[in-house]
């Protein structure tokens, strides 16, 4: 496996500066984030060290020679937004951008675009999955025709208000994953799993990277704390934020000591990229620098590469 990390906490570094400090804390690799020039609408969005809008093999050669030269490696492609939003206009902009991403990744030898399948969160699966066949058919097909594989991250993007209550990202569940590969059954499709997502919704972490092994195209490694006193008083119902905090690896529920154990069983040998969304350590360019510090010397206890 391959440890790095995903670069949207390091938004004031350029590329070169984000590479180079992988490289100085022991990362192999980093997840770069590559989503449209413009104002970030939530936390960690609207991260660009990767734009790839107007991108050609000039541009992309650039980038190659920046990982090159720091000796590390480039995980994917990161682009988190909302491709089934109701709002036509904002959808149609997300998809095109996807369709960069997918055409740019080869051009970077990269084969891996990790985002959301999106949702209409006022809307049931059932009601969604119409609209999931239009957008992700086509986007698959694209896909699979330069070689790009894209892995799903499985966040249900249900936290805030705008979000209730269906959450903004339909891939949150092993039932949903089955009838997604059923209906799409590429194999260029796959999930960028995040076992922290699993926690809050006390769901078994470590049986879907059994059953999923053959679509765990990238990982995610961020924890969670859930905190029962909290959920004893405003219940499943409440907005998840108030029960449950999002913590750097090992200061959270997860076990990662299992975790890897499984991953190697079912013999991934892929990415590992830590993702902080750590409240504690966003006070300052050196303190989320000195979070990813923190995690890359814990997850060396369980990551050679």
């Amino acid at each position: 496996m391959k440890l790095g990390f995903v670069s949207a906490i390091l938004p004031d570094l350029s590329l070169t500066e984000v590479v180079h400090f992988a490289a100085e804390a022991g990362y192999t690799c980093v997840e770069v984030m590559c989503w449209p020039v413009s104002k970030a609408e939530r936390r960690y969005a609207g991260v660009t060290h990767l734009d790839v809008s107007n991108f050609d093999q000039s541009q992309a050669d650039a980038a190659l020679d920046i990982f090159r030269n720091a000796g590390v490696e480039l995980s994917g492609l990161g682009y988190y937004p909302n491709p089934l939003t109701p709002d036509h206009e904002e959808a149609q902009r997300a998809i095109a951008h996807l369709e960069k991403l997918i055409k740019a990744a080869p051009l970077l030898g990269c084969t891996q675009v990790n985002t959301f399948i999106g949702r209409d969160w006022t809307k049931s699966v059932d009601d969604n999955w119409p609209q999931f066949r239009k957008v992700w058919k086509p986007l698959l097909a694209l896909a699979e025709d330069h070689g790009v594989k894209i892995g799903i991250e499985n966040c249900p993007m249900l936290f805030t208000r705008d979000e209730w209550p269906g959450g903004k990202n339909l891939a949150t569940t092993p039932t949903i994953w089955r009838r997604m590969f059923d209906e799409i059954p590429s194999r260029n499709f796959g999930l960028n799993f995040d076992p922290s997502h699993c926690i809050w919704q006390h769901m078994d972490y470590l049986k879907p990277l059994r059953e999923f092994k053959d679509r765990l195209f990238h990982i995610h490694a961020k924890d969670v704390r859930l905190d029962q006193h909290r959920l004893d008083e405003v219940g499943i119902m409440a907005h998840p934020l108030e029960y449950h905090v999002p913590k750097l690896p090992g200061l959270g529920d997860v076990n990662w000591g299992r975790f890897f154990s499984v991953l190697g069983d079912v013999g991934y040998t892929g990415p590992v990229c830590v993702e902080v969304e750590d409240r504690a350590f966003e006070g300052s360019l050196e303190a989320r620098q000195a979070s990813l510090h923190q995690s890359a010397t814990y997850l060396r206890n369980f990551v050679a590469g």
